[in-house]
């Protein structure tokens, strides 16, 4: 969930009162800007600075900074600043129901009892019952209490096991490379393929790009990597060019079918371009990209190709299966070289487990990072982690080996069959509008005659847990195991009916809620302001100086 998704009762004004104190100048800005691009051109032409790093986008941010830090309007930059901390912190509290924070250890340690009451207690603290299907993604399995059962044991057996000394728990090892094998063969790899166990998606697309960087250092001495990635792509690719200090392209998507568009995909490759990027389905929109299109231009070029499936990854090799077949999107694509999926979404596994995949070891080994001349001995570790917790290891093993195939296909038959039947529904409803031909778990909506984050306002008074998208403005619900009941998927439908009918009656009606915060968001020039507010709130989020006592 995106971070404004959370401040749905944030009423702050202060980006339009800064950009109202700004507009005098904008004229002046856009001649400063234009400027500024005619100057880059020239030093790009000699190519005297580092493309990454220098860019009409990034001067264009900086000199609006600068310019409202101005006399006059810094002052209602900072005032209103101030008064977003404030609201953030107030809807923050309202979050945890005002509850007191801890904040020194106990002097001496608490009674189980005790600990399990108070574990019992922060369970509570949340509105969201996503038990009952109410959140859109979020818990994948649909409670299913022999699962839980076996997690738990599976947990008291590997609790303190860390695969980084794999002479001291070699099981934990094996199973690792166990679930890496049955995943690769899941998503047709042949005895070439290889992979990781990682913490999250995250993590995986970090590796394969830090893998394609490295490979394309080594193989072809590219010293200035550039990804070519989907606007629709996940935002870990934008953390992975962050760490790893190399450019990415964002290329559009079409405007029709949403997949990204081929002919700037192939436009945007140069001779610096270390990785093309492909996504099934993607997370926005549940949109499945044009996989082969963008494995030919792999081959074509000589490039590797990432296919990112951490969020429909253990759907894709059901689909078929289950009645509901795809385009290939695996590694029977000629050209397709790595592929991220997760097994803690509709692999059903408890968080923090994903797998990323690779065609052939010489990327790989890429991946690994390892340190020869440390005092402490030569330090080699597959992954971003150096320790990993053991359990979540063997409770994603163990959760494999509990469904089986067959327990997954029918999983995915229970999802698709809810996909298919709210599209068909939502489809139907006068006034909002599906975003391409979804084929997975993700249906996203749009308006295009109200703001529709009312629709998700309003549906969250109503105990539903939507995700706000943007660029377009939509709202996205994704399907789990949760949502297949009937009494969810009805109650879902005649919620949406009622609120869509509401936001029709009086479409002119932007006040309050998300359709502030993402239309300020999605308009203001500098985003770094938005990275402001995002940043306030994640600093809300691990604030506990408002609570008034040191304890219970």
């Amino acid at each position: 969930m995106t971070i404004f998704s959370k401040l749905v009762s944030l009423d702050a004004k202060w980006p339009s009162d800064v950009l109202t104190s700004v507009s005098v100048n904008r004229a002046k800005l856009e001649l400063i800007g234009a400027s500024v691009l005619a100057t880059v051109a020239v030093i790009k032409l000699y190519d005297l600075y580092d493309n990454d790093m220098l860019n009409f986008k990034t001067l264009k941010e900086k000199s609006f900074r600068l310019l409202i830090c101005l006399p006059g309007v810094r002052g209602i930059a900072e005032k209103q600043l101030a008064d977003v901390d404030n609201t953030i912190s107030k809807t923050i509290q309202k979050m945890y129901n005002s509850q007191v924070f801890l904040s020194d250890l106990p002097q001496t340690g608490l009674s189980d009892e005790h600990i399990l009451r108070e574990l019992s207690d922060y369970s509570h603290i949340g509105k969201v019952d996503w038990q009952m299907g109410r959140a859109s993604g979020t818990v994948y399995c649909d409670g299913n209490r022999k699962l839980n059962d076996l997690m738990t044991k599976v947990y008291d057996k590997t609790a303190y096991t860390n695969p980084l000394h794999p002479d001291v728990f070699p099981g934990i090892n094996k199973m690792e490379a166990e679930i890496v094998r049955m995943v690769c063969n899941l998503f047709n790899g042949n005895n070439d393929s290889c992979g990781t166990l990682t913490c999250g998606g995250t993590e995986s697309i970090i590796l394969a790009v830090k893998a394609a960087r490295d490979y394309g250092r080594e193989a072809k001495g590219i010293t200035r990597s550039e990804i070519v990635v989907p606007v629709t792509a996940h935002a870990a690719f934008q953390k992975a060019a962050q760490l790893l200090n190399i450019r990415i392209k964002f290329i559009d998507s079409d405007p029709i079918s949403y997949k990204v568009d081929i002919k700037s995909m192939r436009r945007a490759i140069t001779s610096n371009t270390v990785l093309l990027v492909g996504s099934a389905c993607n997370y926005p929109h549940g949109i499945i990209d044009d996989i082969k299109s963008i494995a030919e231009l792999g081959l074509k070029y000589s490039i590797p190709v990432h296919v990112d499936s951490c969020l429909g990854g253990f759907l894709v090799p059901f689909m078929r299966a289950a009645g509901y077949p795809i385009p290939s999107v695996d590694f029977s694509v000629a050209g397709v070289t790595s592929i991220s999926a997760d097994t803690h979404k509709y692999g059903y596994a408890p968080k923090g487990s994903s797998v990323i995949m690779y065609a052939h070891k010489k990327y790989r080994k890429h991946q690994f990072s390892v340190q020869t001349d440390w005092p402490g001995g030569i330090y080699a570790t597959p992954t971003l982690a150096g320790s990993r917790c053991g359990a979540n290891i063997a409770n994603c093993w163990a959760t494999l080996l509990s469904f089986g195939f067959d327990g997954y296909v029918e999983a995915t038959k229970k999802i698709m069959k809810t996909q298919r039947f709210l599209k068909e529904e939502l489809s139907k409803i006068d006034g909002i509008y599906i975003i391409g031909d979804p084929l997975m778990s993700v249906i996203a909506i749009k308006s295009d005659r109200f703001n529709i984050f009312r629709l998700s306002d309003k549906l969250s008074e109503m105990g539903w847990s939507l995700n706000p998208l943007q660029f377009p403005s939509a709202v996205h619900i994704c399907l789990t195991l949760m949502h297949t009941k009937p009494e969810v998927v009805d109650s879902f439908l005649k919620d949406i009916k009622t609120v869509v009918n509401e936001c029709l009656l009086t479409p002119k009606d932007n006040t309050g809620g998300l359709g502030v915060i993402y239309g300020m968001a999605q308009s203001l020039p500098d985003r770094s302001l938005v990275t402001d507010i995002a940043s306030h709130y994640i600093d809300g989020i691990y604030t506990t100086e408002w609570s008034q006592t040191n304890g219970k």
